[in-house]
């Protein structure tokens, strides 16, 4: 299996048991980093994760890998929260936190710029729609490199 595979595989072992335990998967990487192979799991709830809710979620996870031993070679499994700077990537991200600041990066400059902080009003498949002050920025999808929530103190 290829890494999307893996995701795939394990992004529909983990939804019924994160639907149980009433949590929300944000996402799942797969990537390896120097020696090492990494599972991160990123879940979510209303009102945020605490580390009892990773501890909950690993182990009720391990075991269902462990019987279906989806992934091949060794990895380390890492669950946690998305953090408050979250990357926004699937289209039920976009619509829950439409309202809110985001951080926007942009593979090539637009207008000399290649950040933006604006509030999020929409997301197509080919357009990212902000508001900026009362002034509309739009920006083809194929040039946002990451969208995160910005966080404001």
């Amino acid at each position: 299996m290829n890494k999307k595979q893996i995701v795939e595989t394990i992004e529909s072992y983990l939804e019924p048991i994160l639907a149980e335990l009433k949590f929300e998967l944000v996402d799942v990487e797969y990537v390896k980093e120097g020696p090492n192979y990494y599972l991160r799991i990123y879940i979510d709830k209303e009102g945020g994760i605490n580390i009892q809710d990773c501890q909950i979620t690993s182990r009720t996870i391990e075991k269902v890998l462990d019987e279906k031993d989806p992934i091949k070679d060794p990895y380390i499994l890492e669950v946690s929260s998305p953090g408050l700077d979250r990357v926004l990537k699937k289209d039920k991200e976009f619509e829950r936190f439409k309202g809110r600041l985001v951080d926007v990066k942009l593979y090539k400059a637009v207008e000399g710029e290649k950040h933006y902080t604006a509030t999020l009003v929409n997301k197509t498949e080919e357009m990212l729609y902000l508001d900026d002050e009362g002034t509309a920025l739009e920006f083809e999808m194929k040039n946002v490199a990451v969208v995160r929530l910005a966080i404001t103190f």
